[in-house]
């Protein structure tokens, strides 16, 4: 049995050496034991014979994953890929082999390293530490891996002009606005208390903190609540929960937010002639406010105002329906209503953050007729699909995603410019001229639609797994 004492819980270097020692000279992995220990007059670490036997090489691949695993917690992780190195010798196709245990468990192990780096750049909060000499932050963080050496040229970069440390149980960085040096690591008792600017932080937290998009239990995936503890906001998520309908409904009670008087005059003068041809929109603000004064067709005329999309400016992911409803022509936003809900929640199931989307419509007035005093909606024509198809353009020209999401027949027939048979289509993606994918699903209210109680669940289930697609194709799920 041979035993590899290593530096520490991330030596890659020391691993990598004895590893390649190891299969040189032909030790299979079950005669291996790997440990760690900080003693290094006790190291016991193989090294490369003289032969060229050690003289072998694995894919690149296999290197960068084997870096990132390493920063995992797992206890067989070098194990682990010892094995996979010992396999590349007889299976050299072994990397590209989705289905073997031993690759899904290393890319497992190396996506929740991604993760956990992702999160320290996302959770880690700096503190003022009074008395200092010089003005100088700290940071108090516990990775879910081992992550902090390998993530802290983010922050060097982030903030090079500042002095900090960011302390963690693992290790400690700190950067002088020279240099990065690392240390063992701290006990939270190190960390520096409250300062004046985090009421600074949760007055922004809650200024941005957005009711009508709230999701419980996909915010707790997004921010975990083994990190709340170190963040200042998070002393105000019960209160923004129990209070976020309330709020959403005074949101969509209010007034609609007016465009820059700049840029509505703009647009006026573009549609003084029941067009916007003049001139072609340079941002999304300007198309939100020719939507607003759109006469291209007459559906303005019923409308309580345009619809415009809403979302991440360079979003990867576009979702499209058919038009606003009732309640997204009164709120001017788009899938604020039961559709809407029923969208939130399949997007949720899906694992696609909608904040990181841009969700609009084909057509962006409501049309519809009235009974009683109840606005039921009726489905836009091929003309005026046709007419508004400028703004969409506009909007698919501007965000550039890389999928765009078909919800109904209207939608398709808005972004392929004929008609695009759900059933047939749905569930593969569809290849746009401008080298985008598109994905065609069902709309959301034709899921409200269903009569028959299991129909309807193979639906929602179906349009589940096709938003889950779009997702993967766009790199967010």
């Amino acid at each position: 049995m041979r035993v590899v004492r290593l530096a520490s819980e991330i030596d890659f270097a020391g691993w990598r050496t004895a590893a390649r020692a190891l299969r040189a000279e032909g030790v299979t992995p079950e005669a291996v034991v790997w440990t760690v220990e900080r003693e290094l007059f006790d190291l016991d670490t193989p090294t490369a014979p003289s032969s060229t036997a050690a003289n072998f090489t694995v894919p690149a691949a296999f290197v960068e994953l084997a870096e990132q695993v390493i920063q995992n917690r797992a206890a067989d992780r070098f194990a682990l890929l010892y094995r996979i190195l010992w396999r590349l010798e007889r299976e050299p196709r072994l990397i590209d082999n989705p289905a073997d245990p031993d690759m899904a468990r290393a890319r497992d192990m190396a996506k929740a390293v991604s993760r956990s780096s992702h999160k320290m750049k996302a959770f880690v909060r700096f503190r003022l530490i009074e008395g200092a000499a010089t003005e100088t932050y700290a940071a108090w963080f516990e990775p879910a891996h081992r992550v902090t050496e390998a993530t802290a040229g983010f922050f060097v970069r982030r903030f090079t002009n500042m002095d900090w440390t960011i302390l963690t149980p693992d290790a400690c960085v700190a950067w002088d606005r020279e240099r990065l040096m690392v240390s063992e690591g701290a006990d939270p008792a190190d960390a520096p208390s409250e300062d004046a600017q985090e009421e600074l932080w949760r007055t922004y937290y809650a200024s941005i903190f957005n009711p009508a998009r709230l999701n419980p239990r996909q915010m707790r995936q997004e921010m975990p609540k083994r990190y709340w503890r170190n963040l200042p906001e998070a002393a105000l998520i019960p209160e923004l929960i129990e209070t976020a309908q309330e709020r959403a409904a005074t949101m969509v009670a209010a007034t609609p937010r007016r465009p820059s008087d700049r840029v509505l005059k703009a647009a006026l003068r573009h549609a003084r002639d029941a067009s916007y041809e003049g001139g072609i929109p340079t941002s999304l603000e300007e198309v939100e406010a020719g939507v607003s004064v759109c006469r291209r067709c007459d559906l303005w005329r019923d409308a309580t105002q345009g619809v415009p999309g809403e979302g991440v400016k360079q979003a990867p992911l576009m979702f499209v329906g058919e038009q606003p409803g009732d309640h997204e022509d009164l709120a001017g936003r788009p899938f604020v209503g039961p559709a809407g809900q029923v969208f939130d929640k399949a997007l949720a199931e899906a694992g696609v953050a909608r904040d990181r989307t841009y969700v609009t419509n084909a057509v962006k007035h409501f049309k519809h007729e009235l009974r009683g005093k109840r606005r039921i909606h009726k489905t836009p024509d091929r003309g005026e699909v046709t007419a508004c198809r400028w703004w969409l353009d506009a909007e698919r020209r501007l965000v550039r995603p890389k999928v765009v999401v078909m919800l109904g027949a209207t939608a398709a027939l808005g972004v392929m410019g004929k008609p695009t048979p759900i059933g047939a289509n749905r569930g593969k993606a569809l290849q746009l001229p401008d080298q985008s994918q598109g994905v065609v699903t069902y709309h959301p209210s034709f899921l409200l639609r269903l009569p028959d109680e299991d129909a309807k669940a193979r639906a929602y289930a179906e349009f589940v797994e096709d938003l889950r697609l779009a997702g993967k194709l766009a790199g967010l799920a």
